[in-house]
Order: C-alpha cells, then structure tokens, then sequence
C-alpha cells in the first residue's frame, strides 16, 4: 500500500476557500513534490491561474510541486499523469491533490481512484480534505446535498472565515457538522499559520469511520459503473435547481470605481441568488491581475497577484448565480459600463 501514491481530495462548497487552503499547503514541507489537479467550470475556469505561474498545461512551483487542469474525465488526467511521471518528463512526484468544484458530488472522484482496474494499482485514497465556511456553512448545509456529501466524506474538516463569523452561531454550526460527520475531527484555519500536520492526519480514508450512508453511495457508484462521469467539470443547470456558472464578457480593461459599484449594486439587489464570483481583472493603472473574490453578499478585499500567470491579459469574471438569468447579468453590467463610460 505504501508504494501506491497516496490522493488527497479537497472538496467543500462554493467560496469555503478551498484555492485559499491549496495555496497555503503547497508551502508546506509536507506537501513538497506533489502534483495537484485543479478543476475547471469548463472552458471558464480560473482556479489554475491562482495558484502560481502557468507554463502551458503544467506548472512547476519552487517547491518541486506541479500543478495541472483537468478538462475533462478524471481517470484519464490521472493516468496521463502517471504516465508522464513514469517517462521523468515531469518530477516523480510523490502526493496526488485533487481539488473539486463547489459544487461537486466527490463520491465519483474517491470511487474513480478506488475502483478504476489501472489507477487503484498506482494510487490509493489517501484523505479527503472539506473546507467549510464559518458564514455560510449551515446555511449550505441545509439546502445542498452537494455540501451534505462533501461534509459526510470528509477525514478531516476545516473551518474557515471564523474571523468574520457570528461566534454565537458556531455551536449550532458544529453540531450540524458531527451529526453529518461524528468521526471527522474540526480544524480552525488559522489567519496566519496553517498546520499541516493536522489536516492530513493518518492520510489513509477509512470507510469503516464514516457514516452508513458513505459506504452505500460508494457501493452504488461502483455497481453502477458511474465512474465515466467522474468529470470535474460543473455539473448540468438542471441537476442542481437552476443553478448556472457563466462568464461575463468584460472590457479589456476596467474601471475599478466603476465595476465595483456595479457590482456592489448587483449583490445588493440579488445578494442571495449570487452563490460566487470570482475572477482576474486587468484593472486600469495596475501592472499585474486583481483577483476578486465573493460569496453571496460577502465580498472579500480585493487582492493583487505580483505578475499576470500567461500572456492573455484579458479579465476574467466567473459567477455563479441561482435563480437569476446570466444575460440579465450581462446585460446589467454592459449597461452600467455604458452609462459610467
């Protein structure tokens, strides 16, 4: 089993900093020389560029990890991987990190690594990693199976955004937490140090620890042979009640006064039906990307990468709304840019 390179899945719901969390493990002694696959939302995603530089389709980080997208069937990244690893056109890398959309089911991501007949002779499940929001994680927890799953999966559980969280409402939040995972324990993230000896714990998944409905969604997806749609791409509208992820067309440059205001107007007229945003602006004046970040009407400061991670300098704005059609987003912003221009 110890010959078998061991799969960290990191999973949690939209916006639980899950890119935030990766950032900061990938500079840890721990997770040196280790390869990472990073989801796309198809053709739109922008989670690769926020890890480090981008050189073509691999990224190769001063720790001796490399980082990679997944376009397409998971199994197949993970073997073209290996094979690559095994020709020593890329480090031997010694750790898998799979990161999942917000709103990915990872039940078919654990069971491609546990079932498919050639990865489970390379790789086996070392832990699964669930981020959950401090602000809005019982509100998810309520409403989304997704979250439901990526909760009830979990080997270790991490909280985030506690400095910005109602301390009164975190024992209801806990409580929500063991009655979906009694065996996970519950790490706080910490602001400036992260302990990255705890969250990868034993770094072997134990079924056996989990709840019962665990081992039976696994079981199914096997029976099933459901791994086919072990993708990372996001998941079809209708299967998650109307919830749609789409990228808005910006201006090659943009006015930061502007957009802003737009945007604060937007979360404040539709703050609840805005599940995420999250993109790379080319904002006027500045050398390098702005990134932005938000989940419903929590927007977090805006911060600056130091170099742009490719020569496309164009901005790049991915929301995800529920309930609220994406052109009468597109047609908001293209109308505000018009009036403030």
């Amino acid at each position: 089993m110890s010959e078998r390179i061991p799969v960290n899945v990191l999973t949690g719901f939209l916006g639980s900093g899950k890119t935030s969390l990766l950032n900061r493990l990938l500079r840890e002694p721990l997770f040196n020389n280790c390869a990472v696959l990073i989801n796309e939302f198809g053709d739109i995603g922008i989670d690769h560029h926020l890890v480090d530089r981008v050189d073509g389709d691999i990224v190769l980080l001063q720790s001796g990890c490399i980082c990679c997208t997944v376009r397409g069937d998971l199994a197949s990244a993970m073997r073209d991987l290996y094979e690559r690893r095994e020709r020593g056109e890329i480090p031997a890398f010694v750790r898998l990190i799979i990161e999942t959309t917000g709103l990915a089911d990872p039940v078919p991501v654990l069971a491609t690594v546990m079932y498919d007949r050639v990865l489970q002779h390379h790789f086996r499940v070392g832990n699964v990693i669930t981020t959950v929001d401090a602000v809005h994680g019982a509100s998810n927890l309520a409403q989304y199976p997704e979250c439901q799953k990526q909760v009830a999966l979990a080997d270790r559980l991490v909280l985030t955004k506690l400095d910005i969280a109602d301390p009164a409402l975190l024992p209801a939040l806990h409580q929500q937490l063991a009655h979906a995972n009694p065996s996970a324990p519950c790490l706080a993230l910490d602001a400036k140090q992260v302990d990255a000896r705890a969250i990868l714990g034993a770094d072997i998944f134990d079924v056996g620890g989990k709840t019962d409905d665990v081992a039976h969604w696994l079981q199914a997806t096997r029976q099933r042979n459901y791994l086919a749609l072990a993708t990372t791409r996001i998941p079809d509208a209708n299967v998650h009640r109307d919830i749609v992820a789409f990228a808005l067309d910006l201006p090659e440059t943009v006015d930061w006064t502007v957009f802003s205001v737009w945007l604060s107007l937007l979360l404040h007229a539709h703050g609840a039906q805005v599940l995420r945003v999250k993109g790379l602006l080319n904002v006027e004046g500045a050398e390098a990307p702005v990134v932005v970040h938000g989940v419903q009407q929590l927007m977090h400061p805006p911060t600056h990468l130091e170099r742009w991670p490719s020569d496309d300098h164009r901005s790049r704005l991915i929301v995800i709304v529920r309930g609220l059609k994406p052109q009468r987003v597109q047609d908001s912003l293209t109308r505000y840019l018009g009036d403030c221009g």
